[in-house]
């Protein structure tokens, strides 16, 4: 009687230890197939880097979504990179966990509170002053833009002490649409428009608009990152591991020249 009673203890204990064992190994593999896709968006008046696809106004294209592509490659996990909006609704999506990833956003402590950034940078941008050749002016400083009449997209940024100093001392508007803004600078209903150097210069030829200029010297010289929400089901300390040493992977062979090279042609060939 007393070892049919110790190996009926014995089965009951193995039973119960192992509910709590089964428990974990479906939470586990609970975590590891949560996250199967990521989101991810960006500004789509952003050429070379991103545009949306005129065949497919909902995915965007560029310099980014080739680097994407091959990160996703690289991770494992598919990325799928979308238009969500224009560039406000983006940050807004992305902070709300609807999105999963901002594919280059420059740095600014206020969207440090909902998304993780990925270092290193991926590339580097210069913002540059866009102006009227009928309504030129001297620009060397900061300050030389305080009499004038700005333009820029809305929740864009250019460096934490450019927006400060812009917000207390400039005067600059915020449209939706960085065709928006090129149109009112070639109207001349303001002086300048504020934006990077490169995405302006595309607009600038596929809206055959004349007598736009930038100065040389630029407003500021930001670098772009990849993000991630804090609020994404997807933020863990190995996927953003794992982002890290890709993008310092592509950093160190230069990948980013022959993306830009490649959406050049591709930016060019879809405007014929």
């Amino acid at each position: 009687m007393g070892n049919i009673h110790l190996s009926a203890f014995c089965m009951a204990a193995s039973v119960l230890l192992s509910f709590p064992l089964k428990s974990l190994a479906s939470s586990h593999a609970s975590a590891s197939n949560q996250c199967q896709v990521l989101s991810a968006s960006g500004n789509a008046e952003y050429p070379p880097y991103l545009w949306r696809a005129p065949d497919n106004p909902k995915q965007l294209v560029g310099a980014i979504a080739f680097m994407i592509d091959d990160i996703a490659e690289e991770i494992g996990i598919p990325i799928e990179l979308i238009y969500s909006g224009p560039w406000g609704r983006v940050q807004k999506e992305v902070a709300a966990g609807r999105v999963d990833m901002i594919a280059g956003a420059f740095f600014t402590e206020a969207r440090t509170d909902y998304m993780n950034y990925i270092y290193p940078e991926f590339q580097g941008t210069e913002t540059a002053v866009w102006y009227n050749l009928n309504n030129p002016f001297n620009y060397s400083l900061w300050s030389d833009l305080k009499p004038l009449r700005g333009v820029t997209v809305i929740n864009n940024s250019f460096g934490q002490d450019f927006d400060q100093y812009a917000a207390q001392e400039l005067n600059i508007r915020q449209v939706s649409s960085l065709e928006q803004g090129l149109k009112m600078l070639s109207a001349g209903r303001v002086d300048y428009l504020i934006y990077e150097k490169e995405p302006a210069m595309a607009y600038v030829h596929q809206l055959s608009i004349s007598g736009i200029q930038s100065h040389t010297k630029a407003v500021t010289q930001q670098n772009l990152y990849l993000t991630v929400s804090q609020a994404s089901k997807c933020n863990t300390p190995e996927l953003k591991k794992k982002l890290e040493t890709v993008v310092t992977l592509f950093d160190t062979q230069s990948r980013m020249q022959g993306y830009l090279e490649k959406a050049h042609r591709l930016w060019t060939e879809q405007q014929q």
